[in-house]
């Protein structure tokens, strides 16, 4: 089974279904999203998009009346495809611990969601995630997936680690392998036995390449779809591994295992 790890929900959710068809992806695991860069006409529209998205990565849009919408789309898409999608919820960070601790029994366990994120902590705050993975510990370990690319630096990959192994019940996902910091955190997962890297959003090839040669049983291939394309995301993989069990790995065996797919 191909396994898309990481995409946003689509508007129309019928356009990324072509998508993961056109790149023989078997399911994708859904976030919800609050910008729609694949609405945008026109730079204009796409600024205002990419502005909104600002927002959410920074940190800065983490109450709950900002996710309520997005549940709301998330939901549908879930409804709509539920043999094509496997769902995660997102948590606001800006609430107390016990508040947090609700919010994944109720939008995360109660909504039949799989994991957790993806989580937007602020720049130089990843901090900030370790209610949400003691709320995940409490639940039975529920996976949960941390945004990885700017304006995530390097201390905040650190942090993750750090967590990571203070709850080692708690799969940690570490996106878009990093970003600019891929080399770090092809090191801080490596050397952190629940902590997983998902490959998309790559700035150079031969990070996927070495990601998956230093990592083989906890790389994820991923999309980031809108941002990026399951077909070109599927190509990268496939152009730096050879046919076997590491490439079948990589583009859905390590995740299957993780979420215990079969």
């Amino acid at each position: 089974m191909i396994i898309d790890a990481h995409s946003h929900v689509h508007d129309p959710v019928e356009a990324h279904v072509g998508l993961l068809d056109e790149a023989g992806v078997d399911r994708a695991v859904l976030f919800a999203t609050r910008a729609h860069p694949e609405r945008a006409a026109d730079l204009t529209s796409l600024r205002h998009e990419m502005a909104v998205l600002d927002e959410a990565i920074g940190g800065r849009a983490n109450g709950v009346d900002g996710y309520r919408a997005a549940w709301r789309e998330l939901d549908a898409a879930l409804a709509a495809h539920p043999e094509r999608f496997i769902g995660f919820a997102s948590v606001p960070l800006d609430l107390e611990a016990g508040q947090i601790a609700e919010v994944v029994e109720r939008e995360v366990v109660g909504r039949g969601m799989r994991g957790i994120g993806e989580l937007t902590p602020p720049p130089g705050r990843a901090g900030a995630i370790e209610p949400v993975l003691r709320a995940a510990a409490d639940q039975g370990g529920l996976p949960v997936v941390v945004h990885g690319f700017a304006p995530t630096t390097v201390d905040d990959l650190r942090t993750l680690a750090t967590l990571a192994g203070r709850y080692p019940a708690v799969p940690l996902v570490i996106s878009q392998l990093g970003g600019l910091n891929w080399m770090q955190a092809v090191e801080l997962v490596r050397d952190t036995p629940t902590m997983y890297l998902e490959l998309s959003t790559a700035t150079v090839v031969f990070a996927v390449r070495l990601a998956i040669t230093e990592i083989p049983d906890r790389t994820l291939f991923g999309s980031d779809a809108p941002y990026g394309d399951p077909v070109l995301a599927r190509a990268t993989v496939e152009r730096v591994t050879v046919p076997g069990e590491v490439r079948e790995r990589v583009l859905g065996g390590n995740l299957s295992e993780l979420l215990g797919l079969g």
